[in-house]
């Protein structure tokens, strides 16, 4: 008898369909770009956006994209500010990590032996991502048994969204003696005084809560092994190049981003509703592309064009169709029922939908019950005589 398996055409199993499609959507030839913490932030800040989540789940390079509709992105990281931050990193994680090691052990070291020169620096090389996070893994598992300070360089961390894996990779992860883990944060804007940019800060910790998700997945199967929840921000020293540090707690963010998460829409689900033959391959025509974006139900709000790369197409989309949300989330959410601002002026100016009474909507009522009292304080003022200042003698100066 035979061991081989039967010939014929092999079982895809779901899984492999669902790459299978997504590379479709992503076009021939066209490898997936990876997500980053930066991008994960993002997609969390904006769940209800089914275009981003099914854009980044396929692995489509937005930027490409964005330029091929003709809607460029106009924002990102000047190559300066990148070889300042490359330079800076370098700088503290010199000498064997050392530097940085102190600092965390000054910060969030109480109660652990200092770090000495035998602090362990494991090689994390690996080919892929997915060896990479692998060797990863392996080597949290080795650090936290060894009880010892050991300084992860760079590591790879995987964390599932929208049905699809992600790789992050933190600029460091720090395991205590004790078997704590730390994301360290390395950033080139200045601590002036002991405090940085509330902004720029505030954009550290959300990254730093995705690593934070990322690590709970690894430390779930290991004994012994505790996430911290106070990451450590690495800065540049008022206005020198000596590196300086100060913890954040990122229990909120980390809150905040785990709820968001689990709010996206699966990507398989996104993808089974368009229709076959649709491609986001930039190298399609504009207006064909144009299509294949609009398929794709979007959630545009003004704080999309600091964070997503389709901002500006989006945008224009909006405000084309006249949604309030092109206005901000706070006033989309004022609207309550009325859709477009055409029928938020229309109720304003006493549209049908303004009538008061049990059968009419209240926002089109307050609408419009706001818009007469403007009218009638405009028409008040206008029918008061000027008013004159009393007659006195000229200033002296």
């Amino acid at each position: 008898m035979s061991s081989y398996p039967p010939s014929g055409p092999q079982q895809r199993t779901p899984q492999t369909t669902l790459r299978q499609r997504l590379a479709e959507l992503r076009g021939p030839a066209v490898p997936p770009r990876p997500l980053d913490a930066r991008a994960l932030a993002a997609l969390a800040a904006n769940p209800g956006c089914g275009r981003r989540a099914l854009l980044d789940g396929a692995g489509v390079d937005k930027t490409a994209l964005a330029a091929a509709l003709g809607s460029p992105a106009a924002f990102g990281q000047s190559q300066f500010a990148i070889v300042r931050g490359n330079s800076f990193e370098a700088k503290v994680k010199g000498d064997g990590g050392a530097e940085l090691l102190r600092l965390v052990y000054e910060h969030l070291g109480a109660g652990a032996e200092p770090p000495g020169p035998d602090a362990r620096v494991p090689d994390l090389t690996a080919a892929g991502p997915e060896g990479r996070a692998a060797r990863t893994a392996l080597a949290l598992r080795e650090a936290t048994a060894a009880g010892g300070w050991t300084l992860l360089d760079h590591p790879m961390l995987a964390l599932e969204v929208a049905g699809t894996p992600a790789y992050l990779e933190p600029d460091a992860v720090v395991v205590h003696p004790g078997g704590r883990w730390t994301v360290v944060e390395i950033k080139s804007f200045p601590m002036i005084d002991g405090a940085a940019d509330s902004a720029k800060v505030g954009a550290a910790a959300r990254q730093a809560a995705v690593y934070v998700l990322a690590l709970e997945t690894t430390a779930g199967k290991l004994t012994g092994a505790e996430v911290g929840h106070t990451a450590l921000l690495v800065c540049p020293k008022d206005f020198s190049n000596v590196p300086t540090a100060a913890p954040v707690d990122v229990r909120r963010e980390r809150s905040v981003t785990r709820r968001q998460l689990e709010r996206l829409a699966l990507v398989e689900e996104l993808a089974a509703e368009l229709p076959e033959g649709l491609s986001f391959d930039p190298a399609r025509p504009a207006a064909e592309l144009t299509e294949a974006v609009s398929a794709v139900a979007a959630a545009y709000a003004p704080e999309c064009l600091a964070a997503c790369e389709l901002a500006f197409h989006c945008r224009e989309r909006s405000r084309a169709a006249g949604e309030p949300a092109a206005l901000g989330r706070s006033v989309r959410g004022e609207l309550g029922g009325l859709t477009t601002v055409e029928a938020a002026l229309a109720a304003a100016a006493g549209g049908p939908c303004s009538a008061e009474g049990p059968a009419g909507d209240p926002t089109a009522a307050a609408l419009h019950r706001a818009a007469r009292l403007r009218a009638e304080a405009l028409d008040l003022a206008a029918a008061r005589p000027p008013h004159h200042a009393p007659e006195g003698p000229e200033c002296p100066c």
